[in-house]
């Protein structure tokens, strides 16, 4: 399951169901099947949603299938937009501040264009990474766009030019998976990784300000092997950040940490990350949330689903013990020729002699 807040805007996702609610309204809620736009080619796909992102001021939803579907909403009032296909499977999805264009990036590394003002225009290429891309983010000002792929990289390209590279953001030791630009300090970014990090960077010059481990927080007596942040999202309440983390022990399921990032006022100075294990503040609509949810729940009952990341790990392979067995058979095969050739001469000397 998906879930989504921006504004009075609520959005959840059941496979291929979209549910979208407004707080304060008291009306029923907006229902989408995204099968029901399902090409005959794609039949076969999956229907489940993969990505969405709302637009800055909550105006707008994209969401992006599985099936190569990318769907455009109204939020205000609810109402599907536009239906239009990618190329390739999506990943990860972004919406400019300007609210005119939705960046796509997709399982082959390519980042699409698609307008909003014309919502039946295809998708136009924008640029390319030569692996897989996770994550997508454009800076506050519309100069920048951001992405993040299955090689530790992190590049920041300019929007309206995308094949000038800024900079590189380099240190992470597993795929990059998540990013985020905290609205207070435009200038400022965050990322997380399957390598169990959280780093804070100045992606303009790809600078690394700092990096906190996600294993510094885990509870006494969790032996997690491998711990992929899966998505970062900022609080209105001052500069905290709720971090949501894959756990490969057991079933995969997806937990929530119950502590916080903050990076405070403070830190716009020391520009580190902290951690505390005070509670966040409860945002005045988070009643009406669950009041929203309680209402719809049969809409989402048992939608949860695990979505690991155990796939996207580089595979280690450990060639020392094998290389030495090899040799020590290759070291015994000779001995045991040089044995045999030594007693063949033997034998034809002493025949000679006799």
């Amino acid at each position: 399951m998906l879930f989504g807040c921006c504004g009075a805007a609520l959005f959840f996702s059941r496979g291929a169901r979209v549910l979208g609610l407004s707080l304060g309204h008291c009306g029923e809620p907006f229902v989408y099947d995204c099968t029901a736009e399902t090409r005959e080619a794609d039949a076969g796909d999956s229907d489940e949603i993969v990505a969405f992102a709302f637009s800055p001021s909550g105006t707008y939803l994209a969401v992006s299938a599985d099936n190569k579907q990318l769907i455009l909403f109204r939020t205000r009032p609810w109402q599907c937009l536009s239906v239009r296909y990618a190329v390739r499977r999506s990943t990860s999805l972004a919406i400019t501040a300007g609210e005119d264009q939705i960046l796509l990036a997709d399982k082959s590394g390519d980042v699409y264009s698609f307008s909003i003002q014309d919502p039946q225009s295809p998708g136009q290429l924008q640029l390319g990474h030569l692996s897989m891309l996770l994550a997508v983010v454009v800076s506050p000002e519309d100069r920048f766009v951001i992405t993040a792929d299955r090689d530790e990289k992190i590049r920041v390209s300019l929007l309206e030019q995308p094949y000038t590279i800024e900079a590189f953001c380099l240190g992470h030791r597993e795929f990059v998976s998540e990013l985020c630009i905290p609205p207070n300090y435009p200038q400022l970014l965050l990322s997380g990784s399957g390598d169990g990090t959280i780093r804070l960077w100045e992606y303009q010059s790809g600078m690394e300000l700092d990096c906190f481990k996600m294993s510094e927080i885990q509870a006494s007596g969790c032996q997690k092997a491998r711990c992929a942040v899966v998505r970062i999202v900022h609080c209105k309440q001052g500069d905290n950040f709720a971090v949501l983390c894959d756990d490969f022990l057991g079933k995969d399921n997806l937990s929530i940490k119950k502590e916080k990032l903050m990076i405070g006022y403070s830190c716009r100075q020391s520009k580190e990350l902290s951690c505390t294990t005070e509670h966040i503040p409860e945002h005045p609509d988070q009643q009406k949330m669950e009041e929203a949810i309680h209402a719809n729940w049969e809409e989402l009952r048992g939608s949860a689903t695990a979505n690991s990341y155990s796939s996207l790990y580089k595979m280690t392979v450990d060639n020392v013990a094998q290389y030495q067995l090899k040799k020590e058979l290759r070291v015994h095969q000779r001995q045991n020729k040089r044995t045999m050739e030594t007693g063949q001469m033997d034998g034809h000397s002493k025949r000679a002699r006799m």
